[in-house]
């Protein structure tokens, strides 16, 4: 089997979700020649045609623009303007200011507002699967489902959900205002930033021998947080366990592999190609498999990371996934740091589970197929999973 150093080389670098493990990159000078006229000197024929283009584009701003702008602003357009051009919603660039607030989620506190967005890829459209308790979300009247259509009276629809997130992250005590998108209203709302502590794991005994954990989303703090969760419930006589990942739009591979890691049967976990069809595996070891009834709950808005745990889960048959069909995130993303402090995140790969299959919008369909119902306070799907374990 792999030693954990070589486990920790295939994890870092993987993106899936809402936050980011780091790798080391830096641009080519082709990638850069043609972004502006003082990057002068690409090679290629295209690389110049842009060149020249941008010089013109800077004359008539010049002599033609009336506003006041700043040229860094412009820069960094230009920057975001090539990775948009790509078409892909999870590719793109963050100023340093940007890559550091991003950065600072992924350790599971922030200064923000305290609710957790996921985005669908397709429309876009941004909305509120978690509102904290006694997050500035909350307290403004913020309810999971809503959507988010303003930060600071421009539209985010469409625009990379790690940026809307910066945006909404800021210094304790400053202020942020957004409107939601609620049925047929909209909603205006100014927040006050706070220092959030991100409750990534929950645990608790329900019944018997049943022992229960929902996890938010994979965090840096998330692995040892289950670890700590998962030995308090067999300490507890804890024989079945309940894994919720309902609304848990993803996180860090490594985390999610470590978790997994100690709930599978020795074997693959999951792997991933890129374009040059490249391999790269993540295996569990099996030296703490857990071995007693488990059960998987998940939703719509469970995506990448939750759907590697799920897919892993279903494919080696050690659990029933209950509920309903996954978000269907099957590709990766790296974030490639760059020597000014600012980032390119680009996605690289596709990933597949055991059994090789990619799910990316196509999602994962449960074995027991379990609808949320209108009322929150039953539950359908935990008492579905209760019922299954109870056999």
């Amino acid at each position: 089997m792999e030693d954990s150093g070589k486990k920790r080389s295939f994890r870092k670098g993987l993106v899936l979700g809402m936050v980011l493990a780091a790798a080391a990159f830096c641009l080519s000078g082709c990638a850069t020649a043609f972004l502006l006229p003082r990057f002068a000197g690409g090679g290629s024929s295209g690389g110049k045609q842009i060149d020249a283009k941008i010089q013109e584009l800077n004359q008539y701003i010049e002599e033609y623009y009336l506003f006041d702008y700043e040229e860094e602003d412009v820069e960094n357009g230009i920057y975001k303007g090539l990775m948009a051009g790509l078409g892909d919603v999870y590719t793109g660039y963050y100023t340093p200011e940007e890559y550091a607030s991003f950065m600072e989620s992924s350790n599971g506190s922030y200064s923000g507002i305290g609710a957790m967005m996921q985005q669908d890829y397709t429309t876009g459209i941004i909305t509120v699967v978690r509102v904290f308790d006694d997050s500035p979300s909350a307290e403004a009247g913020m309810q999971p489902g809503d959507v988010l259509y303003e930060v600071e009276g421009e539209e985010v629809t469409g625009q990379d959900l790690s940026l809307v997130v910066s945006d909404l992250k800021g210094e304790e005590g400053t202020q942020v205002r957004i409107s939601i998108v609620r049925g047929a209203e909209v909603l205006e709302m100014t927040l006050t930033r706070k220092s959030i502590q991100v409750p990534t794991v929950e645990s608790r005994m329900i019944k018997d021998e049943i022992g229960y954990i929902a996890i938010t989303e994979f965090d840096d703090v998330t692995e040892e947080q289950f670890m700590v969760a998962l030995s308090s419930l067999e300490m507890q006589g804890m024989k079945k366990l309940i894994v919720d990942l309902r609304d848990n739009g993803g996180g860090l591979v490594d985390v999610t592999c470590a978790i997994l890691d100690r709930l599978l049967p020795e074997g693959l976990i999951v792997y991933t190609e890129d374009k040059y069809g490249n391999r790269q595996e993540e295996r569990s070891d099996a030296e703490n498999y857990f071995d007693g009834g488990l059960a998987v709950l998940v939703n719509g808005n469970s995506a990448s990371a939750s759907e590697i745990f799920a897919g892993a889960v279903k494919d080696y048959g050690v659990g029933t996934l209950i509920g309903t069909k996954t978000f269907g995130k099957g590709i990766v993303q790296s974030l490639f740091p760059l020597p000014d402090g600012s980032a390119v995140k680009i996605t690289v790969s596709r990933y597949y589970t055991p059994a090789g299959n990619n799910i990316h919008e196509v999602g994962i369909t449960p074995d027991i197929v379990v609808e949320a119902g209108e009322d929150p306070e039953e539950d359908r799907q935990l008492q579905k999973a209760i019922e299954v374990l109870s056999r």
